[in-house]
């Protein structure tokens, strides 16, 4: 691969993949017990976290990462209360791709936790198994399939960011520039064919992790059909 990258092009495909794999997790640290709550809730509040939450999916990238910069900009709420200026930095990206990607982890995982039987809780739960027991052991298992749709969908969304990412992290090479941008460099150097390298290489992985995905949810489909 190296052969076809330079160092610069290299170093902005390895700090994507890591921002997508640590904005991933994070989300669905803090995903999972959101879903939850909003599949589980009959909070009157719940219709305006879901709209908070699907923001993103409708809400311009540099609208957000606009707002996101401000918060943590030199004169944001964050620095204001003594915490550090988070804008321009690899943690100012993972902040703003947690809220760009967040209903594509959210929603997924929603989906699965609803379709879980009350039964089947209550069950678990005449039989005296704590609320985390049923958790571990009812609901994971029946939402293997939101939690890889989350997953994958969360990473790849991630991967293909520019307009949040170049809003708060701005274009550092080895610091904030992430392939999407790398590629607008080479666009607006008249490098098409280090632009065309980049670009096969996005639309390859994209492909490849929705094919896998399709694939694992078509057997997850043919097992409950035998069930």
């Amino acid at each position: 691969m190296s052969d076809w990258l330079n160092p610069d092009d290299l170093t902005a495909l390895w700090l994507t993949l890591r921002l997508a794999a640590v904005t991933t997790i994070v989300l669905l640290i803090l995903g999972t017990p959101l879903a939850w709550w909003l599949a589980r809730t009959r909070c009157r509040i719940k219709l305006l976290i879901e709209s908070v939450v699907a923001l993103p999916l409708v809400l311009p990238p540099t609208v957000l990462g606009f707002y996101v910069l401000l918060m943590l900009g030199p004169e944001g709420p964050i620095q204001a209360l003594g915490g550090p200026a988070l804008a321009f930095t690899f943690t100012g990206l993972v902040i703003g791709s947690v809220f760009y990607s967040l209903p594509f982890v959210v929603q997924p995982l929603q989906n699965a936790f609803s379709s879980v039987s009350n039964d089947l809780l209550e069950a678990a739960s005449a039989l005296r198994a704590r609320p985390w027991d049923r958790f571990v052991s009812v609901v994971l298992p029946l939402s293997l399939r939101g939690f890889l749709t989350a997953t994958t969908l969360g990473f790849a969304h991630t991967v293909g960011e520019f307009g949040v990412v170049l809003m708060i992290g701005g274009n550092i090479p080895g610091e904030t520039q992430v392939v999407s941008i790398a590629i607008y460099d080479h666009v607006e150097a008249v490098d098409y064919a280090s632009a065309h390298t980049l670009s096969a290489l996005l639309l390859g992985l994209s492909f490849v992790m929705l094919m896998l995905l399709y694939m694992v949810n078509g057997r997850f489909r043919m097992g409950a059909d035998k069930s």
